[in-house]
């Protein structure tokens, strides 16, 4: 195995992991200990994973591994919080989706639903989105229409953002949407690593009747760099059952309403001070 595809297993391997040391990972790739410790080394350099005693974790900027080295981190909570949100889209919806292996989830379960995948003389729903590997994904499906919005693609994670997203955005309404998080935090909000993501987040999220932020348990209570929004933006919050009910209170009391996704997809909603008011774009 060349160097170059080495690097890359390893990523594969910490992507579904989340952390590994340099015994496991030297057994899996099948080289030496000390060729793994120079290869975590390297990419430990290029900020692609964070070095440990004796192993390697995901970083601090983890977001920035490409969306095929993150897919399998985290990935039961994820396919649970999908369930949930794919269960509040209607045939005839126009989907807002932002980047992140959460929403290319969301992504997958609705291409696969029943209903959407039949055959008919027009798309059965419109995915609006902002994420190349999303549009990817469903543009082989004849009866989901893709838009995707234009922009300056961010290389590591496949996001378009910039004027041109923004650009499209304004033009267009959205029946709901659903926006990723690196972040959520009852103070904050919903937050990611980049401003140029969170400008995009937020104008997809304003142009939606009804804005949904997603993401699993393990960010809850982390604050990134750049805020999309909170009760100002979003009315609902969907993430795992791993959620401490003390801090799902936060959130409902700052009239967010919380929907704790199980991985049965059977889902627990939280009350909030009082109901959601829908958004128009």
């Amino acid at each position: 195995m060349k160097r170059h595809e080495r690097m890359n297993a390893l990523l594969e391997l910490l992507g579904d992991r989340g952390r590994v040391d340099v015994e496991e990972a030297a057994t899996a790739l099948e080289v030496s200990a000390a060729t793994m410790r120079r290869d975590m080394d390297a990419l430990a350099e290029q900020q692609l994973l964070t070095r440990t005693r004796g192993g390697a974790v995901l970083s601090s900027v983890a977001y920035d591994l490409p969306i095929r080295y993150k897919h399998g981190h985290r990935s039961v909570e994820k396919d649970a919080v999908a369930q949930a949100a794919a269960k509040m889209v209607e045939r005839g919806d126009v989907v807002g989706l932002s980047g992140g292996t959460t929403t290319t989830a969301i992504a997958r379960v609705l291409a696969t639903r029943p209903d959407f995948a039949e055959a008919g003389p027009q798309p059965h729903l419109t995915i609006v989105t902002n994420s190349l590997n999303i549009a990817n994904e469903l543009a082989v499906r004849p009866q989901i229409k893709i838009v995707l919005t234009g922009g300056v693609a961010h290389s590591r994670s496949y996001e378009l953002v910039g004027p041109f997203s923004e650009l499209v955005l304004q033009q267009i309404s959205i029946d709901i949407a659903f926006i990723g998080a690196n972040g959520v935090d009852p103070m904050m909000g919903a937050t990611v690593h980049d401003e140029a993501e969170a400008r995009v987040n937020r104008l997809m999220a304003e142009r939606a009747r009804r804005a949904v932020v997603v993401a699993d348990s393990s960010k809850i209570g982390e604050r990134c760099f750049a805020r999309v929004g909170d009760a100002d933006v979003f009315d609902v919050f969907i993430t795992d059952s791993g959620a401490k009910e003390a801090m799902r209170r936060e959130f409902t009391d700052r009239g967010l309403r919380v929907v704790t996704a199980r991985p049965s997809g059977d889902t627990e909603s939280g009350s909030t001070a009082g109901p959601a008011a829908g958004r128009e774009g």
